[in-house]
Parts: C-alpha cells; sequence; structure tokens
C-alpha cells in the first residue's frame, strides 16, 4: 500500500486519508446498518426491565445470564457501563453486572458482523470465543481479588449517582412483551421500537465509527508498514505474539475510540503487523480507553477504577493469548496479513448491491422514527435518566402508537 508523508505533502496526505478513510466506510456500510437492525430488533423483545433480579449473584447461571442479555443489548461502550451502574445501583450482582457490561460491546451481533466484512470469519470467531474467556477471567481474579469492602464502597459511590455518559441512553426501554416474537417483531408497536432503537444505537455510536474511520484511514494514508512491522516485532516472530496482546490494549487505550468504531483501527494494525491476539486485545480496550477510565473514577471511586482498569486489562492480554494459542494449533489464523483497507471506488457489485438495499431499509426506519416522537426522545438520550424520565419515555412512544392507530381507525370506510 503506498503511502505518503503528510509533513512533505500535506494535500496528497490529507486526500489520501480521506480515500481510506471513505474506502472503509463504503465497505462495512450495509454491515453496520443490518448490525444495528438486528441489535434493534432483538432490543425491541427483550425487556431490560428484570436485568437487576435476574442477576443477583456470581453464580455461573447469573454470569451466563449476564452473557446472554449483554449480547442481545446495545454495542455502545458508554451505554454498556450507565447500564451495568444501574444494575448494580438496583441490587445486581457487580461481578455480574460488569460481566454484562463486556458482553454488551464484545458478543454484540454489530461487531462481528463488520468484523467478518473487514477482517475474515475468522476474526469474528476470535472475538467471540475470546470474549467468553476474558468475562471467564474476569470471575475468577474478582473472586480472588475483590474484596467485600471494595464492592460496599464502590455501591455507597454508585448511588450518589454521579452522570457519565450515555445515561438516559442505557436505561431506555422500549421493548415489547405482548404476544410471540414474531408478533413482537411484526406489530405496529414492535417497528416503533425498533426504529427508535436503531436511530439512538446510531446516534451513540456515530462519533466512535466517524473518529475511527478517520484515524484508520489516517494511519493507513501515512504510516508506512516498515513502522508497524518494527513495533510489533514482525521479525520475530514468537516475540511477537506475545508482545501483540501486551501492547494492542495499550495502543487502544490513547486512541480514545470504543465500540465497533475499533475495528477499521484494528484492520491497519493487521495489515501493519500486529499478531493475530494482539487485535482481538486491541479490540477488547474499547471498555479501558481513557474517558471510560474517568467514567469507572465517577461511578464507584478512585480505588476501585484503578482495580478494574487492573483487572480488565490483565484479562484482556490472558484471553488474547490463548486465542492466539488456540487458533494456532487449530489452523485458523490467516497466513496473510490483507484486511480491506483499500483505495476508494464505487463499482457496481455486491457490496454497492447491499448498500443501496440496507440504505433504503435505514430508511424506513429513519422515517418511523420521526413519524412517532423520535427526536423528543433523542433529546433525553444522552440525559441524566431517572425512573420517572424513563417511564415518560415509554408513555411518549406508546402514546404516539396510540394515536396513529385511532387516526388509522377513523379514517376506515364505513
Amino acid at each position: 500500500m503506498h503511502t505518503i508523508n503528510p509533513f512533505t505533502d500535506p494535500i496528497s496526505g490529507i486526500l489520501q486519508a480521506f480515500s481510506m478513510t471513505f474506502s472503509m466506510f463504503w465497505e462495512i456500510l450495509w454491515a453496520l446498518i443490518l448490525g444495528f437492525t438486528l441489535s434493534g430488533i432483538v432490543q425491541a423483545v427483550i425487556s431490560k426491565g428484570e436485568m437487576s433480579r435476574l442477576l443477583p449473584d456470581a453464580s455461573p447461571k447469573s454470569i451466563a445470564v449476564a452473557c446472554g442479555l449483554g449480547a442481545a443489548s446495545s454495542s455502545c461502550s458508554y451505554a454498556s457501563v450507565a447500564l451495568a451502574r444501574s444494575i448494580f445501583r438496583k441490587g445486581g450482582n457487580f461481578t455480574a453486572a460488569i460481566a454484562f457490561q463486556f458482553a454488551s460491546t464484545n458478543l454484540v451481533i454489530e461487531l462481528g458482523i463488520i468484523l467478518a466484512v473487514l477482517m475474515g470469519w475468522q476474526f469474528t470467531l476470535a472475538e467471540f470465543v475470546g470474549g467468553l474467556l476474558m468475562i471467564f477471567i474476569l470471575v475468577f481474579l474478582f473472586k480472588v481479588f475483590l474484596k467485600p469492602q471494595m464492592v460496599k464502597a464502590a455501591k455507597q459511590q454508585a448511588n450518589r449517582g454521579l452522570s457519565g455518559k450515555m445515561e438516559g441512553h442505557a436505561n431506555m426501554d422500549m421493548s415489547v412483551t405482548e404476544g410471540s416474537i414474531w408478533q413482537r417483531i411484526f406489530s405496529d408497536k414492535g417497528f416503533t421500537s425498533i426504529s427508535h432503537y436503531f436511530v439512538m444505537d446510531w446516534a451513540s455510536v456515530w462519533l466512535d465509527i466517524a473518529l475511527g474511520l478517520v484515524i484508520a484511514g489516517a494511519l493507513a494514508a501515512w504510516i508506512p508498514n516498515d513502522f508497524w512491522q518494527a513495533f510489533f516485532l514482525t521479525d520475530r516472530p514468537i516475540w511477537s505474539k506475545l508482545w501483540g496482546p501486551i501492547v494492542g490494549p495499550i495502543v487502544a487505550v490513547f486512541t480514545f475510540v470504543c465500540s465497533v468504531g475499533n475495528v477499521p483501527l484494528a484492520a491497519v494494525l493487521w495489515n501493519g503487523g500486529i499478531s493475530f491476539g494482539g487485535v482481538i486485545a486491541f479490540i477488547f480496550a474499547d471498555l479501558i480507553i481513557l474517558p471510560i477510565l474517568n467514567i469507572y473514577r465517577k461511578y464507584y471511586g478512585l480505588k476501585i477504577s484503578i482495580f478494574l482498569a487492573i483487572a480488565f486489562y490483565t484479562a484482556m492480554v490472558i484471553a488474547a493469548l490463548i486465542v492466539e494459542i488456540l487458533f494456532q494449533f487449530l489452523g485458523l489464523i490467516p497466513q496473510e496479513h490483507q484486511a480491506k483497507v483499500v483505495e476508494a471506488s464505487i463499482k457496481f457489485n455486491y457490496t454497492t448491491v447491499l448498500n443501496i438495499l440496507f440504505l433504503t431499509v435505514a430508511a424506513l426506519l429513519v422515517a418511523r422514527f420521526f413519524k412517532t416522537g423520535g427526536p423528543n426522545m433523542l433529546k433525553m438520550m444522552n440525559s441524566d435518566s431517572s425512573d420517572r424520565e424513563h417511564s415518560e419515555h415509554h408513555n411518549m412512544m406508546h402514546y404516539a402508537v396510540t394515536k396513529r392507530r385511532r387516526k388509522s381507525v377513523r379514517n376506515l370506510p364505513i
């Protein structure tokens, strides 16, 4: 891949960076829409209201439930962190709440789809296997090192209710509970709920996605592979496999990018020579970027935030190393470092067809969102969300659907 020095030729360097950015965006657009649509459907039929009751302790059953609930929720890192605190404040177990938090960013549908499109199915499989391993390691570390008095102090700090980010989005519950799964999805209220989750999930992560694409485009256009190969020790295969998982999360911490926005960056690093396990560790690190570490401090106190940072980093490194060894043994690690980071171009191929198809789906969902009071809901999304506000949000959405039904009834011929 040809790179340009932005200091010697700034205009060409900037154009090349935006070219790379657009290329990756066009490649993953349909997958993003598909992922957020599926996520919206799942959230629309699974209620958040029972989460605290379902996570009373750190038993294998509760952890398994936490993983399932997390995988069914939004991929927004900020929202998952806020919702984990909400679960903890309402009586849920702290360890189970953290397991939910990790599952909601590392075991979600949209992340797996984007990984498969940009990097290959092996990375999707590794992400899910590694995600489960990481949660298992975290539970073990919490059991050994997390003392009851530390949990008590975290609960006292959590109950202060200091605001972080995406509080409203994390606690909004617009799920439909009447009827079978298919009836919920295809009902008038279900369609409205899906459209609201779809738009609000996009609104919560679009900045991370855009930032990730821009940074990835700049790195791909400006940084030659020789630099990455030296940094990731590619000429020392054994050391490279160990170094990748250690340095991957550290690189992620300083990018400030979380959620699926990490994937384009991971693709650039993979092309540059980072190890397979290093890619997985890098993607895991969306929950220890600097802004989120500061939110942990607000939510649980400085001491617990330091403990969480160390425990999370340790779990990421160990899980990534295990994935590296396991996938190497199974022969599942791609031999060529060739993620889809290419020059921007629009051709009439399957990507263009899929983009047109899913842009149509997105347009229908966005139109429904605007017709059913969505903009007012969006204003509440990043607010400090009390139970009253959540109830008002649900009631307003229900009112919009009911009003639409009544209007349809009045227009029926007699």
